[in-house]
């Protein structure tokens, strides 16, 4: 397990060895060492394979801007896809595998792909597989989805935890290089408060893979002594391995933190990795730059790599990519590979510079006006043929070739808010646009500022400014003293040399043959090139190969790059796990139950539960000798009307409406009118959509004369406040009215029954006797002193109050109603009972309140007042929705008392076919009475209230039921309402 390219220096810990494997071989590495700097220094090449033709890859880059080495990290139920190895720290014990190939990755049977490479040109998929027409089910797709993909996800449930986190501050520092670090040096000593955030373990950024002086010592040295400096301020938050990937509106950064990504297992208590929303009044994008390619013929074999790239891995992790290599540049950061690897001691076979002219590097074979043209070698290069300036061809060998086409600003996050990056000829580069996210700015590589000490100079200037927008003063210190060599570069795209394919997006294997055949196709805007070339859509975005692409399309087109024009970036600007995107909400957190203020009583007593939207609602609650759910919610309905029954109706939503105009505001949201409503009274009320169907309804309480408590359904509580606050914003933005949701603040229950008010009374400080607080009246009232509300409603036909306390009192009032309620043989009901007593008396819920309901549909179409407007009050007047054969809510019940219906049954006359043209309308819910000793149901028949005492059939298309049923009234018990005003 000798590593065999390792040499001198770099900045891993070599006191330590770390074991792991790679296709189940066993190599050893450093604390420090990527996943790829490990496998390169041990001779592995080969690290993946490309997607659509299965061509050996092995890394390009030494960053995230990677598209060839994914891997699987970890096995089990921890396997991970698509795991970039170049950012995959190593650590003991590591577990990695190749991925896209079979059987192996040295013989990968799916590479006969790149052998029929004419058949898979770009946009085939737009021209193949389109006949025989049966082939496409049967035969294409199930061929296309078994190739599709790259890695594959364990099916085992990630045993890990992700987290959610938000931070605040005044400035955001994106990237921790130089001008980063001098950013955040600046902001930190003027006091503000910031964060800085870097992808990489180690921050310096490119100070750690090169070898140059900054203020008189070693570049990786000075970010160290910054990095100590940062961390000992107390204004100043360090956040390593993590990822700012995207900018949102108002200031929001997202970012992606791997906090254990870097450990075998994650330590106790602690996420694998946390999704943070960082709120910043500025931002400063110091991320730096990315090194590009040059296209050239079979440019993609394993050893083949970026230049800066080749520079890391001798400079950061004591890596020679091979033993022999070679550079092929266009400009000066190329040569700069060179002679740090000449440094090094290794065998610098040939430097190829695509430029004429200036001086030859000494010591070094130094190739002027050079190309590279093509290269040999199976799993991994061998040589390079390279064509002289003579016009002679001359084949070099060498097993890595290190490339350098320039550097691209990494100017994804500025592009998130749309920006469109704009051109600088200097650098040959794109830069960021205006209109960009609101409060970023960048400095340093990122800003087409290339040398250090414009990188240096830049971030300070950068964050004396943001600063300055802030009102807070910075002052501008001396900088360190480091490079500042001009960009001297002459653009070369691709080598125009060769029949074979020059690959530009070495991930989803686009060559320029694609850009010129989408040229070919008219394919020719950017967006359309993207698409149907494929060209940047892989995971890496194309941050090494769109500007390419977009040079190759400008120069046949015969247009200026920046006429070409470029592609938008979208968030994220790297891969984010859906663990991560999901934090917590997993599994039971994935949907957490609210829990009502009685829960903790109701679970004490057995309970059973349901779920009503977020909400665990007491179902019924069982006794001793109960044998079913029937038996429980008969007995409950009984007692409840014979006594007294009590109910948590804490989920209903309650919404405090204030103001002097909000009597006059209701009248607007609701079809009736409240603003005559007396103070201490109740009134239902009806809320319709725009378009005339019910929207929702409840009770509204006038507390004081501007002060209303209005409730709402369960299912409409959150619905019905954003409504209200989009009419008081939007729509009448004038009113004196505000309003706030109490739904937590109360916890509120029902009390019904013959001796609710003998119940209440024993608790109650207030006189409610009748005359006192007759049906309808709402009031606040004391509890022993604690203060509390008293509402008279009832949706059970029988005597009934509501009655609300501060939620935390909830517990101690169920606790209490029972103790007070022992003498009347007080019971809780749960939601079948409720459900069963709110139909016998005929009142709507869900089931009713579908959205396809009008007014008129429920026989309330009176409450539609057309003597003041109101939202949905014209359009409810519509011909079509008033039409007298209309639908109309009615009580079913079965002839035979013994028979059974069920809700969704249609409606249709006896005799007639089971046919659509038959169907008179539908049962909307169903219970069973006690009362009545057989079924009831409400539902919508056409002309209902003309049929009131018919015999119909309840048909049932599902259970392949067909029963008799009679018309009825739907309210069944009480219809006068004796009973509620008692």
């Amino acid at each position: 397990m000798s590593q065999s390219n390792r040499i001198s220096g770099g900045q891993i810990d070599r006191s330590k060895t770390f074991r792991f494997t790679f296709d189940g071989h066993s190599y050893v590495g450093h604390p420090g060492d990527t996943l790829a700097s490990a496998l390169l220094a041990n001779g592995v090449r080969l690290m993946g394979r490309s997607f659509k033709y299965h061509r050996p890859r092995g890394p390009l880059s030494a960053g995230s801007e990677e598209p060839n080495a994914l891997v699987h990290l970890r096995s089990g139920a921890r396997q991970e896809p698509n795991t970039r190895a170049t950012v995959a720290e190593l650590f003991d014990g590591l577990e990695a595998t190749s991925q896209n190939a079979w059987p192996s990755l040295k013989l990968d049977a799916m590479a006969i792909n790149d052998k029929l490479n004419s058949f898979f040109a770009a946009g085939f998929y737009y021209k193949t597989f389109m006949w025989p027409a049966a082939f496409w089910e049967k035969v294409y797709e199930p061929i296309i989805r078994r190739a599709a993909g790259l890695g594959a996800l364990t099916k085992d449930e990630d045993p890990d935890e992700y987290d959610k986190g938000f931070v605040h501050c005044d400035v955001l520092i994106i990237g921790a290089g130089p001008s980063g670090l001098m950013a955040a040096l600046t902001a930190g000593r003027a006091g503000a408060r910031v964060v800085l955030a870097d992808e990489d373990f180690r921050m310096g950024g490119r100070l750690n893979a090169e070898t140059f002086e900054v203020g008189g010592k070693p570049g990786a040295d000075w970010a160290a002594g910054v990095v100590s400096e940062l961390a000992a301020m107390p204004n100043v938050r360090l956040m390593n391995r993590t990822t700012i990937v995207g900018a949102f509106d108002h200031g929001i950064y997202s970012a992606v933190e791997r906090v254990s990504d870097h450990l075998a297992v994650p330590m106790a208590g602690k996420p694998r990795q946390t999704l943070w929303r960082i709120y910043a009044k500025r931002a400063i994008l110091a991320g730096g730059a990315t090194e590009r390619p040059i296209a050239f013929e079979n440019n993609d074999r394993p050893g083949i790599m970026l230049a800066g790239a080749l520079r890391a891995y001798a400079n950061r992790w004591g890596v020679a990519a091979g033993n022999r290599v070679a550079v092929f540049t266009n400009n000066d950061d190329g040569l700069r590979t060179a002679r740090d690897l000449q440094a090094k001691g290794v065998d610098v076979a040939a430097v190829i510079d695509s430029r004429e002219g200036g001086d030859l590097l000494p010591g070094l074979r130094h190739l002027q006006g050079a190309q590279v043209v093509d290269s040999s070698g199976g799993l991994g290069l061998k040589s390079v043929t390279v064509r002289l300036a003579n016009g002679k061809t001359e084949t070099i060998a060498c097993t890595a070739l290190g490339v350098s086409g320039g550097w691209n600003p990494n100017v994804n996050i500025t592009s998130h808010h749309r920006s469109r990056p704009e051109w600088r000829d200097d650098i040959a580069a794109f830069v960021p646009g205006t209109g960009g996210p609101a409060g970023l700015t960048a400095a340093g590589a990122a800003n087409g500022a290339l040398s250090t000490h414009g990188a240096l100079a830049t971030g300070q200037a950068q964050a004396i400014a943001v600063l300055a927008e802030l009102g807070m003063a910075a002052k501008a210190g001396d900088l360190p003293q480091a490079e500042d060599a001009p960009i001297a570069i002459s653009p070369l795209w691709y080598v125009h040399e060769g029949k074979g394919r020059a690959w530009i997006d070495q991930q989803n294997d686009v060559t320029v043959k694609d850009v010129k055949l989408a040229h070919k196709e008219n394919f020719t805007a950017v967006e359309h090139l993207k698409r149907y070339t494929t060209l940047g859509m892989a995971t890496d975005q194309g941050k090494t190969g769109n500007v390419l692409g977009i040079a190759v399309m400008a120069e046949l087109t015969g247009q200026s790059i920046p006429a070409t024009g470029t592609t938008i970036y979208r968030p994220p600007y790297t891969p984010v796990a859906m663990g991560t995107l999901a934090g917590r909400s997993r599994g039971k957190e994935f949907k957490p139950f609210r829990l009502t203020p009685s829960h903790k009583w109701a679970s004490e007593q057995g309970a059973i539960f349901v779920e009503v939207g977020n909400w665990l609602r007491t179902q019924w609650v069982p006794k001793a000798g109960e044998t079913t759910w029937r038996e429980s919610v008969d007995r409950e309905v009984l007692a409840s009307r014979r006594s007294v029954g009590i109910c948590d109706v804490t989920t209903l939503g309650k919404i405090d409406i204030q103001g002097t105009d909000a009597g006059a505001f209701l009248d607007k949201v609701y079809a009736n009118t409240f603003s005559t409503l007396a103070v201490g009274k109740c009134r239902y009320g009806l809320m319709l959509r725009e378009d005339g169907m019910v929207f929702d309804d409840g009770t509204t309480a006038r507390m004081g004369e501007h002060e209303f408590v209005m409730t709402t359904t369960t299912a409409n509580a959150v619905t019905v406040f954003r409504h209200l606050e989009y009419c008081r914003q939007v729509l009448w933005p004038d009113m004196d009215v505000q309003i706030i949701s109490t739904t937590e603040a109360w916890a509120q229950f029902s009390v019904a029954g013959p001796n609710a008010r003998k119940l209440l009374q024993k608790i109650v400080d207030q006189d409610i006797s009748d005359a006192a607080f007759p049906y309808m009246g709402a009031g606040n009232i004391t509890l022993g002193g604690l203060r509390g509300r008293l509402f008279r409603i009832s949706f059970s036909g029988e005597l009934a109050y509501e009655i609300a306390v501060p939620t935390r009192y909830g517990d101690a009032l169920v606790r209490k109603l029972m103790e007070a309620g022992a003498e009347f043989d007080a019971i809780v009901y749960g939601t079948e009972a409720l459900g069963v007593m709110r139909i016998e008396k005929g009142h709507v819920a869900g089931g009713e309140l579908n959205g396809q309901s009008t007014a008129l549909n429920m026989g309330l179409g009176k409450m539609v007042s057309k003597k003041k407007d109101s939202i949905g009050m014209v359009l409810s007047q519509r011909e079509g929705m008033n039409q007298p054969g209309g639908y109309r809510l009615v009580g079913v019940k079965p002839v035979d008392p013994k028979a059974s219906i069920s809700a969704g049954s249609h409606f249709m006359e006896i005799g007639a076919p089971v046919e659509l043209a038959s169907d008179g309308g539908w049962l909307t819910s169903k219970v069973y009475s006690p009362h009545l000793g057989c079924d009831i149901a409400l539902g919508y028949l056409k002309a209902g209230d003309q049929k009131i005492g018919r015999k119909m059939r309840a048909v049932n298309f599902l259970t392949k039921t067909d029963t008799e049923v009679e018309i009825v009234s739907p309210h069944f018990f009480d219809p006068e309402g004796e009973r509620l005003r008692g």
